[in-house]
């Protein structure tokens, strides 16, 4: 039997080709993973969170492990990606209101509900808002939003580079006893002034 020299160079090469194919396989199983559990850059855009984020498109990192790990660590004033209640394919970007047990203005602009109007952030929710009160579909339209849907916190945007920022919790809460150990969150400030 004769063997050609061509096929060990046609079987050297499949070899190569398919050991290629499986550690370009690996590296994109390897990059999926770490998107989805540790975190990944995201593209910020709309008007509801202006001035913190522009409306033409900024680029943030999202921290997913950390939420992951250490979910007790949500305080309010933080900003948070999570699937959106309206429509769970999207991804939206919120700041932080109120917790668990919180006493909540529900609109303290008056837009979407009087300003007298409050409620209790039930047990497994949070109460979240955008900076841009005004162009803002947030809790004051659906309502406390199930923990559940949080995918993870916004730590850092990091273009365009003249506007680098490490986001830390920025609030101001007003903390009244009126016959219970709960907090009354105004949204207002954090509405108007925004985050520098």
């Amino acid at each position: 039997m004769t063997t050609f020299p061509w096929v060990y160079r046609a079987h050297s090469l499949l070899k190569k080709v398919g050991l290629g194919c499986l550690h370009a396989v690996n590296l994109a199983c390897a990059f999926h993973l770490f998107k989805e559990n540790v975190g990944s850059p995201c593209l910020m855009d709309g008007v509801s969170m202006f001035p913190t984020f522009d409306s033409s498109g900024e680029i943030a990192i999202e921290s997913i492990v950390s939420y992951r790990l250490f979910p007790h660590t949500l305080s309010r004033g933080e900003l948070i990606s999570l699937k959106s209640p309206l429509n769970p394919n999207r991804i939206i970007c919120k700041r932080v209101i109120g917790l668990p047990g919180d006493t909540i203005c529900v609109d303290p602009t008056g837009l979407k509900a009087p300003s007298t109007e409050h409620i209790v952030v039930p047990h497994g929710h949070v109460w979240i808002a955008g900076d841009n009160a005004a162009w803002s579909i947030d809790s004051r339209d659906y309502g406390p939003v199930p923990m559940g849907l949080i995918r993870g916190k916004i730590v850092a945007r990091v273009y365009p580079f003249g506007r680098f920022k490490i986001f830390s919790p920025e609030i101001t809460y007003i903390d009244q006893r009126l016959g219970s150990e709960r907090d009354t969150v105004d949204i207002k400030d954090v509405a108007s002034r925004g985050v520098q």
